[in-house]
């Protein structure tokens, strides 16, 4: 087990897994999808309810892949889902990313999806990446950074979210930029074969728009994030009550639009 005190700035909250559900390969890891080949062995740490592990299982068959987190309340989601779809190549455990419990050189290829900025130590996560990785293989993340965030139309409420969110993950000790530093990161795991490209995601229709700010209005008056907010000092319940209302004045305007910068890398030990 960790001894590091690392604290998940979103929770598990309904809101947080319903964003997660709908990540899958393609908009979530298409930069690593070229690389995934039938035979291929992955390990995807920090898979939560394994939307992306089961779309990996489907490219890379009969290759074995493995999801990992270390909380279990989601992949018994992800188990649910591997039945469903008739995945027989992928199984979920439980681990810690600073500790993994697999020998060296196991995986063709080792992911982790919006994990390393919630970590108070990225690098030592990704050395521990590595160490898993198999020489030849590739050791891919992908992680947003908060501070490249952009909305139109302009709202005080979204620029005091935004705020308060970074704040918040700020007092976790975790990085909500996260996405910038990610070569930074991998350079000191030891990384030298470093190829890095960014990808965002976009909310803009009426559709997308009430997806989007719903979750977050939720995650802002239930989730772990509104509830450590709250202990922090970092804000009031009316203030939350106020962040929610700015986004649902977001998602009635018909000019809305919000895209969320993602940095990648893809490492070769």
């Amino acid at each position: 087990m960790s001894a590091r005190p690392d604290t998940y700035t979103h929770g598990h909250h309904e809101s947080v897994l319903r964003s997660h559900r709908w990540r899958t390969a393609e908009n979530s890891a298409a930069y690593l999808i070229p690389h995934l080949r039938p035979g291929t062995s992955v390990l995807d740490i920090g898979c939560g309810p394994g939307t992306i592990t089961l779309d990996f299982a489907a490219l890379v068959g009969p290759g074995a892949v493995l999801g990992v987190d270390n909380v279990e309340a989601p992949l018994e989601i992800a188990r649910t889902g591997a039945a469903e779809r008739g995945l027989h190549n992928v199984t979920f455990a439980n681990a810690d990313v600073y500790g993994l419990p697999y020998d060296d050189n196991s995986f063709d290829v080792v992911h982790a999806h919006q994990v390393l900025q919630h970590l108070t130590d990225p690098v030592a996560a990704l050395c521990e990446m590595r160490r898993v990785c198999k020489p030849g293989g590739i050791v891919a993340a992908r992680d947003a950074d908060y501070g490249g965030m952009r909305w139109s139309p302009d709202n005080p409420g979204l620029d005091r979210w935004l705020a308060l969110y970074r704040d918040v993950a700020h007092h976790n000790r975790a990085f909500p930029d996260g996405g910038k530093y990610l070569k930074t990161w991998a350079r000191a795991a030891g990384f030298s074969e470093i190829t890095c490209t960014t990808s965002a995601w976009c909310f803009a229709t009426p559709e997308e728009r009430a997806w989007w700010g719903n979750l977050w209005a939720d995650r802002i008056r239930q989730s772990s994030f509104a509830e450590q907010a709250l202990d922090h000092g970092l804000a009031t319940r009316d203030e939350l009550e106020e962040l929610a209302a700015a986004w649902h004045t977001w998602i009635d305007s018909d000019d809305g639009w919000f895209a969320v910068l993602n940095g990648e890398i893809r490492c070769r030990p």
